[in-house]
């Protein structure tokens, strides 16, 4: 789902070696991508690239720091959040916490707040940066279009072709993948336009599966956006240019959105610093020649503090892994999925009436066997429909290990409680960054002058408590 994904896209890292490994970066978290991790746009601008960011963020926006013209970006329009009404760019977040989310660099786009459409918008403005940055330097963008998720908004005219689709929730998705499909043509038109076209690289890919419950269809693949059955998992992507040698080919290699860090980097000729521990490979031979993957494994996930699997246990896992831990493997062709896996349906197009959630196909999974281990072959079965774990539990055994091999690089994950300083009514009515230094300042002075006068009255009670306000700081300072 989002953050995970957007994470790993922009350090090259899983999101077990970010923290971000559980859930989402809520908005009233304190919370972002760690600072020490370095980025996609912060490594392009080594090698002279200009650097700008269109449309959702959804890494964090707690500290200024955390902001994306601090992480890389030179210029970023868009929302920081991870959804909002694509007209109003507003977000509720729950009852009465509201607030604007929309921003140019660090600052609230009010200026903007004329009810256009979000995908038109967007597209206006990577329009506006081709018109003005000379095409002769190089230029990184980075466009995250809002669409395709919920709230389901699309502006009338998209929905003309699309009256035979019964169900409410598809017909609008199709209409905002009809407008969607219109800005990829013009901002590809803008690239031919403005004289970039000729020496560029467009790469489209998604940051998860659809979700059936709001118009998306994985059919014939199984589950739905935050699982880590293929439906949730494997996006569709392609890669347009003049520079690649093998146009017109499907790639059907193991590739990562991590890859896309070293890759482009790459191609960029910039530097990978040794001390970097990507996740990510340079798969440019791989897409563009038709070349072999140098990967050979993908770590979908393991995450800790999901809801646990009652039927789980180190016995299931053969003592090597506690099977009530939600995980997912891919080695070569296998892959393994550990835990409670999430909504596990197939569900065919068309399978919602309008009336509630009844179904007009119904292929639902019974879990009374309580199984908590699946292992699938991927090429041969990409729709996960035969689970070969009783019969291979040789490669159970293997893939159990190399989860566990990951686990143990694995750092602790970053969920913090939310923040009451984040409600917009506290910030002027937008969403933005809340967390002040002067007021981390005031409290470790605070602390210190309250120590001082303890000290007086008992020095071993007064150590004591000054160590433990360094280590707030330290934690604080730590992001």
């Amino acid at each position: 789902m989002c953050t995970p994904s957007r994470s790993q896209f922009i350090t090259g890292k899983y999101q077990i070696h970010t923290g971000l490994q559980h859930s989402i970066i809520r908005p009233t978290q304190p919370n972002c991508l760690p600072l020490d991790n370095v980025t996609l746009p912060q490594k392009l601008k080594e090698v002279g690239y200009s650097t700008h960011m269109v449309g959702k963020w959804h890494l964090g926006f707690y500290r200024r720091e955390c902001m994306p013209t601090q992480r890389g970006f030179d210029t970023f329009f868009g929302s920081l959040l991870g959804s909002g009404d694509y007209y109003t760019h507003f977000k509720c977040d729950s009852p009465g916490i509201c607030g604007y989310d929309l921003y140019e660099n660090d600052n609230a786009a009010w200026d903007h707040d004329n009810g256009i459409y979000s995908t038109q918008m967007y597209t206006q403005k990577v329009q506006q940066i081709l018109a003005s940055h000379n095409p002769r330097k190089p230029i990184f963008l980075y466009i995250a279009y809002q669409a395709v998720h919920s709230p389901l908004q699309a502006p009338g005219k998209y929905f003309e072709h699309y009256r035979s689709i019964n169900n409410i929730n598809r017909r609008r998705y199709a209409a905002m993948l009809a407008c969607l499909d219109e800005a990829i043509n013009n901002v590809t038109l803008a690239l031919k336009k403005y004289g970039y076209y000729d020496n560029s690289i467009i790469i489209y890919s998604s940051d998860n599966g659809g979700q059936p419950m709001a118009g998306g269809s994985n059919w014939p693949l199984r589950g739905s956006k935050g699982t880590y059955w293929e439906g949730g998992i494997r996006a569709v992507g392609f890669v347009h240019s003049p520079l690649l040698k093998n146009k017109g080919s499907v790639c059907k290699e193991l590739v990562h959105i991590t890859d896309w860090f070293p890759t482009l980097i790459t191609l960029a000729e910039g530097q990978i610093d040794e001390d970097i521990q990507l996740d990510g490979y340079d798969i440019w031979e791989t897409i563009s020649e038709g070349r072999r993957s140098p990967r050979v494994d993908i770590l979908h996930n393991i995450d800790p503090i999901y809801t646990k699997a009652k039927n789980g246990s180190w016995a299931a896992g053969y003592g090597i892994w506690n099977t009530a831990i939600q995980s997912a493997i891919r080695v070569n062709h296998w892959k393994l999925l550990t835990g409670n896996p999430g909504y596990s349906d197939w569900v065919p197009p068309q399978a919602f009436s309008n009336v509630g959630p009844n179904r007009w196909h119904n292929e639902r999974v019974s879990w009374s066997a309580g199984k908590t281990v699946w292992l699938f072959n991927i090429t041969a079965d990409p729709y996960e429909r035969v689970d070969l774990s009783a019969k291979y539990p040789d490669v159970v055994k293997q893939l159990l290990r190399r989860l566990s091999q990951f686990n143990k690089t694995a750092v602790p994950v970053r969920y913090p409680p939310k923040d009451p300083r984040s409600n917009p009514k506290l910030n002027g009515g937008v969403w933005g960054p809340w967390f002040k230094e002067d007021e981390k300042k005031k409290k470790s002075d605070k602390s210190k002058g309250a120590n001082k006068q303890k000290k007086n009255k008992n020095k071993k009670k007064a150590n004591r408590k000054k160590g433990q306000s360094l280590h707030c700081r330290s934690r604080l300072a730590g992001g």
